[in-house]
C-alpha cells in the first residue's frame, strides 16, 4: 500500500499554532486604567492620584480632546515583555483600616490585570496621600455620574434650576 506524503508540521496552517503566529502588546496606558478601575471598586478607596493630579485631571477631563480619560488617574505602571510593576496614590475614606485598605487593593489590582492582560504583576506600591472626611469637600469637582453634581449633591454647574436654555428638569431633590 503506497503511503500518502504528509505535509510537515505547520506547513499549510501558517506556519504554527495561532498563538505564535504574532506579538501581542499591552501599553502602560492600558495597566493603568484597569488598575485604577479595580483601585476603586475597593470599598473605603475615596479617589485615586494626590489633591493636585485630581485637581489638574478635572481640568484636563472637562477641556474637549483633553489627555486621556480618568481612570489612570493615580497610577504609574512599568511594563515589561511579560511583567508589570505598579504605583498607585489613593485617598482613604475616614474611618476605614488603611491597612485592610491597602492589601484589598493590591489584590484585586493584581487579579484584575493579570486577568486582563495577561501580564505578571511584580509588585504594587500604594501611597495613602489623604484621608477624606465626611463633611470635606475634595475640590476636584468630581462629578463621577455625569450628572451635573458631585457625590454630595453640591451644584457643579452653578445652575440649580437646570440654567437657562438646558433644558435640565430643575432644582435636584434629595
Amino acid at each position: 500500500m503506497p503511503e500518502t506524503p504528509q505535509p510537515a508540521p505547520g506547513a499549510g496552517d501558517g506556519g504554527g499554532r495561532p498563538a505564535e503566529r504574532g506579538r501581542t502588546t499591552v501599553t502602560e496606558g492600558v495597566v493603568e486604567k484597569v488598575a485604577g478601575l479595580a483601585a476603586r471598586d475597593v470599598v473605603g478607596v475615596h479617589a485615586l492620584g494626590s489633591g493636585l493630579s485630581r485637581t489638574f485631571g478635572a481640568v484636563r477631563d472637562r477641556v474637549p480632546g483633553g489627555a486621556r480619560a480618568g481612570a489612570g488617574r493615580g497610577v504609574k505602571a512599568e511594563v515589561g515583555e511579560v511583567q508589570t510593576a505598579l504605583d498607585l496614590e489613593i485617598v482613604v475614606d475616614y474611618g476605614v483600616s488603611i491597612a485592610d485598605v491597602a492589601r484589598a487593593v493590591r489584590e484585586n489590582v493584581i487579579a484584575a490585570v493579570e486577568r486582563m492582560t495577561g501580564l505578571e504583576v511584580v509588585e504594587v506600591n500604594i501611597a495613602v496621600m489623604d484621608v477624606k472626611l465626611p463633611d470635606e469637600d475634595d475640590g476636584d469637582g468630581d462629578d463621577r455620574d455625569g450628572d451635573g453634581y458631585d457625590e454630595d449633591g453640591q451644584d457643579l454647574e452653578g445652575d440649580e434650576y437646570g440654567g437657562e436654555g438646558s433644558g435640565g428638569p430643575g432644582p435636584r431633590l434629595r
